[in-house]
Order: structure tokens, then sequence, then C-alpha cells
């Protein structure tokens, strides 16, 4: 089975989003220095991470504001009805990330 969590620098774990196809690098307990932190189960095939997951941000010209809402578990991703996404209310499997 492939690896669906890569780790970061300094104790981030970095996924890619299958909905906004951006990569998310997520500070977890092993990471060093202030701000928010997610715990994070050590499985880089199988992740869980808590609590949930939200992104929000900006796109095109008129700058429409988007939101991408999670949660991960044994390696799904909840996406839930708050997303501006297709994937708003489904779960499916986080995909493989390769090194970059």
């Amino acid at each position: 089975m492939a690896n669906v969590i890569r780790a970061g620098q300094n104790g981030y774990r970095i996924f890619l989003c299958p909905a906004c196809k951006h990569r998310i690098a997520l500070p977890t307990y092993a990471t060093q220095g202030p701000g928010p932190k997610w715990e994070f189960n050590g499985d880089f095939e199988k992740p869980t991470f808590a609590p949930s997951i939200l992104t929000r941000w900006n796109e095109g010209e008129e700058q429409k504001p988007k939101v991408c809402h999670s949660f991960i578990r044994n390696g799904m991703i909840e996406f839930l009805p708050d997303c501006t996404h297709e994937l708003a209310g489904k779960t499916v499997p986080l995909e493989p990330i390769g090194e970059e």
C-alpha cells in the first residue's frame, strides 16, 4: 500500500486534497513552536487527524470565497457539507502522495 501522507520539515504532515487539488501541510504535535496542531495517529498509509481541517481561500478574478472542510480518518477523507466543491458531503480515500 502506498503512503497517502508525507513527512514534511519540522513535524508537518503533508497530504493531497482530492477535492481542491492542493497539498495541505498540517502542523502536528511533533511540530515546534506556537500555533494550532493536529493529533496524528502515525500511520502514513491510513492516517487519522484530529480535529477537522478547514481551508479557506479566494479563487479566480472575482476572488470568489472557497471552503474545504474535512475529517481524515483511517485513510479516508470525509468532506463536510459546508465545502464549496463537488465532493461536499462525500467520503473518499486519500490519494497516494509522492516525494517532492
